[in-house]
């Protein structure tokens, strides 16, 4: 007995695919019958190999580089997505970056870098998909933001600042372009390990994280990327056809939880954005 595919056929563009949650939606969505352009920013070779393992599905894939900082390079993917696929039906905006930093020693060029990558690059990337969908009968988009803009972390205000942002302009956008065919939704994922969380916070270990997530995450885990992956394969298929503007939080319930359980007293020894963020 086949298993249906819920993306048959699908033409699919996801952002910062090389890594992460990224790099499990392309996967997912090849498995589930699409073919997909995926995007890095840096290094290829986890974009690269996830275009061979792809490819060994029988779909199509390539992948492309492109600075979220500069919006002509972001542009400039949009159209390179549409030439190899012959158009896009579904867009995945992945792609973002964070930092931490106290609120009164934030710069001006910290706070334009991560408002440049994480939502400036994001609507007009969509801006040029969406004029693309028009063309050919609609899609569907699926905008990753964070419990980040629901709930408040010290140390945090820039990215959370350009996550609420995410969810705001989802629910306007959605209503705007729904009468066009072209659905617009978001996920905002709680607590999924990746690979920076091993480069950034130190000492970070799988056997202290698991403890951690035991006491602190209601579900008594973190997530798993693939979960991520099978939401947005949701969001993106004609299963959620009646579903728009809509943020679907998958948190294990953390954001659920009233909770005081961050130390919001103390500067953080964790270095999230070094290497990509000025002045870390």
């Amino acid at each position: 007995m086949s298993i249906e595919q819920k993306l048959a056929g699908k033409r699919a563009l996801v952002t910062g695919s090389g890594t992460g949650i990224g790099r499990e939606v392309a996967l997912e969505f090849a498995r589930q019958g699409a073919d997909v352009v995926l995007h890095y920013a840096h290094s290829d070779a986890g974009a690269r190999s996830a275009v061979d393992e792809i490819q060994a599905l029988g779909r199509r894939a390539e992948a492309f580089k492109a600075n979220f900082d500069v919006v002509e390079e972001v542009v400039r993917l949009g159209d390179q997505a549409i030439e190899f696929l012959g158009g896009v039906d579904c867009l995945v905006n992945n792609a973002g970056i964070t930092f931490n930093k106290p609120f009164l020693k934030v710069t001006p060029e910290q706070f334009d870098t991560l408002f440049h990558v994480n939502i400036r690059a994001q609507f007009f990337l969509t801006q040029r998909v969406v004029q693309d969908m028009m063309t050919h009968g609609g899609g569907a988009i699926c905008n990753m933001t964070s419990i980040h803009g629901l709930q408040g972390a010290p140390e945090h205000s820039v990215y959370a600042g350009t996550k609420g942002a995410i969810i705001a302009y989802t629910r306007a956008l959605g209503v705007e372009l729904a009468h066009k065919g072209i659905r617009i939704n978001a996920i905002a994922p709680g607590w999924v390990t990746v690979e920076n969380y091993y480069k950034t916070i130190p000492g970070f270990n799988e056997e202290d994280a698991k403890k951690t997530a035991w006491e602190k995450v209601p579900l008594g885990r973190s997530g798993s990327t693939l979960e991520i992956a099978k939401l947005a394969t949701f969001l993106c298929s004609d299963d959620s056809g009646y579903v728009v503007g809509q943020t679907i939080v998958a948190d294990g319930g953390t954001s659920s939880l009233i909770s005081l359980i961050s130390d919001f007293r103390n500067e953080s020894e964790a270095k999230f954005g070094l290497g990509y963020v000025p002045g870390i």
